[in-house]
């Protein structure tokens, strides 16, 4: 109801590995060895409770987004060895099919960290951009036919750690934000909530100040496609049908930089902070923008190069 009421998806996180039931396959399993369990697991059984859960969830709260899959790796070696199958059978045909069924439109994802299997509708990367592997969890490679996306985490827990102040600070997310929207990834940004169910103060007030970057700089993410460029040095483009964006993330080492491949010659070319036109020169291998970078640090610095009414 809240989010019908604000006119945001509902998306879900379910889990397949559970650490309270007997009949979850824990014999097999690399984590709830000493949970207290003694009965014989049976698969069939479990199976059978997740279809129920997923029923319910998908017939009860209205359309849902997307359904987030996580567990698989409790039944596999670790990230990086060789051999990475799964030692169950997840029968994932079935469950698959009873999302796609129950909602058509529901977009399933697995937090695997495999290649896709069929009936998955994005690939995600948990902790890495898409073609990274900095966490040791991202060893497949981002697909090309399905859609990207990054989960990341505010400090370093998933869920709510009183012990854990690495938080991120502004910069670090919206930087991640626009290396996500530079490869076309979207960015699920992890918050765990306090046993009261508020968000702890350093949460609020980094998301409320991303939130402000997002409210002048929104247009140069939303609706934008990556890929133009490899990452830079200096930082990432984007783009929509109508301007080109420039992140500078850092200041960059000449006093202009190159866009190669960008054969549209540009209607202006301006810093969105202060909305001053910038010197450029097209040549037929690409732009050079001179972007006059200021002198007091910034978050990301960003340029648009209109190429389109």
């Amino acid at each position: 109801a809240a989010c019908r009421k604000h006119n945001m998806p509902l998306g879900l996180y379910y889990s397949t590995l559970d650490w309270f039931r007997d009949d979850y396959p824990r014999e097999t399993g690399r984590t709830g060895q000493h949970s207290g369990r003694t009965g014989k697991s049976d698969y069939a059984s479990y199976l059978q409770f997740m279809k129920n859960q997923l029923t319910e969830l998908l017939t009860n709260y209205g359309p849902i987004m997307s359904i987030w899959l996580d567990g698989h790796w409790d039944q596999t070696n670790p990230e990086g060895a060789a051999d990475r199958s799964s030692r169950i059978d997840w029968k994932y045909e079935e469950l698959y099919g009873l999302v796609h069924r129950l909602q058509p439109t529901c977009l399933i994802g697995n937090n695997h960290h495999l290649d896709p299997i069929p009936g998955e509708d994005f690939q995600m990367f948990e902790k890495d951009l898409p073609g990274e592997n900095l966490s040791g969890l991202s060893f497949q490679q981002p697909a090309d036919s399905l859609p990207l996306e990054t989960c990341e985490t505010m400090n370093d827990s998933w869920g709510y750690n009183i012990t854990d102040h690495h938080f991120k600070t502004t910069r670090q997310l919206v930087h991640l934000l626009v290396h996500a929207a530079s490869r076309n990834a979207n960015l699920l940004l992890n918050v765990g909530p306090m046993p009261n169910g508020q968000l702890q103060a350093a949460f609020r007030d980094t998301l409320r100040a991303v939130g402000e970057w997002m409210q002048q700089y929104g247009r140069s993410v939303y609706g934008t496609r990556g890929k133009l460029v490899p990452p830079q040095p200096w930082g990432v483009v984007t783009r929509n049908d109508k301007e080109v964006f420039i992140h500078l993330l850092k200041r960059p080492a000449e006093s202009f930089i190159f866009i190669p491949g960008l054969k549209e010659k540009p209607l202006a070319v301006s810093a969105m902070a202060v909305n001053r036109p910038l010197k450029w020169k097209l040549v037929p291998e690409g732009l050079f923008v001179y972007p006059e970078y200021p002198d007091i640090a910034v978050v990301d610095y960003v340029l648009a190069v209109r190429v389109k009414e």
